[in-house]
């Protein structure tokens, strides 16, 4: 028998346990009320965020991989966070990967079984050629899903750093893991309902764990996201807009940067300021690692 009675996130919240007979203002009020605790909760493991952020950095200036492992909503959040670091960040689709239980029809429909076997991690992990250079983040808001436990031990056995997501104390993928982020927000407000404030402490980790080790690969200056991917229109006109931010020129000279940097912003931004060539450009910023700041240092340039 799964002890579910042991786990925080499956525990009877007393301030709800009424919420249907509520009013729907009183109740949605209910549930906001409960939201709020989740920051607070993420704010207690900041540090161990930030621990995070480094190892994954590290390993990705290495050349490595960050992977996502999950069930369920876990998984998809996972996911999410994956997906969007292309577009937002300009990486390849491998960099950051997002694994879930039961593959891609899990993405759109429950595989309930599925997290109930650590082989398929296992499975899933050989499929994607993690390795040691690569680096695993198991989310699990009861922190004893078997699918993610099969991940973190696969990982182990190859010598990757883990590192634990969870939502309940002494979980047994913190235990497990190298490093554990176990932000503890406490019974849902619809009881076992791990989708509300576990799901969204886990959403504001994945945020950090991938804005933070984004910004210390280089890929933002100052706050703009000059890595952005212009692939559709909106990001098109938001590469202009950063590189009109970013230098304080007017909107067409930042298309004519642009186009002259091959849709790059950060590239653009670089022509802008210094007025060097193209090749040139390019040259300054890989020997900066990809920092804009740096190689703006180099030519004795901060906008």
């Amino acid at each position: 028998m799964i002890p579910l009675n042991k786990l925080t996130t499956e525990g009877r919240n007393p301030h709800t346990a009424h919420i249907d007979e509520l009013s729907t203002l009183e109740m949605v009020t209910a549930i906001n009320r409960e939201d709020q605790q989740v920051p607070l909760a993420v704010e207690r493991v900041l540090p161990q965020i930030a621990q995070a952020i480094d190892l994954i950095t590290e390993k990705l200036k290495r050349g490595g991989r960050l992977f996502y492992i999950g069930a369920g909503t876990s998984g998809r959040l996972g996911i999410l966070d994956a997906v969007e670091c292309p577009p937002t960040y300009g990486t390849s689709p491998e960099l950051v990967q997002g694994l879930i239980a039961g593959g891609t029809p899990a993405i759109f429909k429950a595989q309930e079984g599925a997290e109930d076997n650590p082989n398929l991690a296992w499975e899933d992990l050989k499929a994607a050629g993690f390795s040691s250079g690569d680096v695993l983040v198991g989310i699990a808001a009861s922190g004893r899903t078997p699918y993610v436990i099969g991940g973190i031990e696969y990982a182990k056995k190859l010598q990757a750093p883990t590192i634990a997501l969870s939502c309940s104390e002494n979980s047994q993928i913190a235990d497990l893991a190298d490093l554990a982020i176990t932000p503890v927000t406490g019974p849902e407000a619809v009881t076992g309902s791990t989708r509300m404030k576990a799901g969204t402490a886990q959403k504001l980790v994945l945020n950090m764990l991938s804005t933070g080790t984004m910004i210390k690969l280089g890929k933002v200056y100052g706050n703009l996201m000059v890595d952005v991917k212009t692939s559709n229109l909106k990001l098109e006109e938001r590469a202009r807009r950063i590189v009109m931010e970013a230098t304080g020129c007017s909107r067409n000279e930042a298309i004519a940067a642009l186009e002259k940097a091959e849709g790059q912003a950060k590239l653009a931004i670089l022509l802008q300021l210094t007025g060097c060539s193209a090749e040139k450009g390019r040259e300054l910023l890989t020997k900066a690692a990809g920092k804009l700041g740096n190689a703006l240092q180099e030519m004795e340039i901060r906008a």
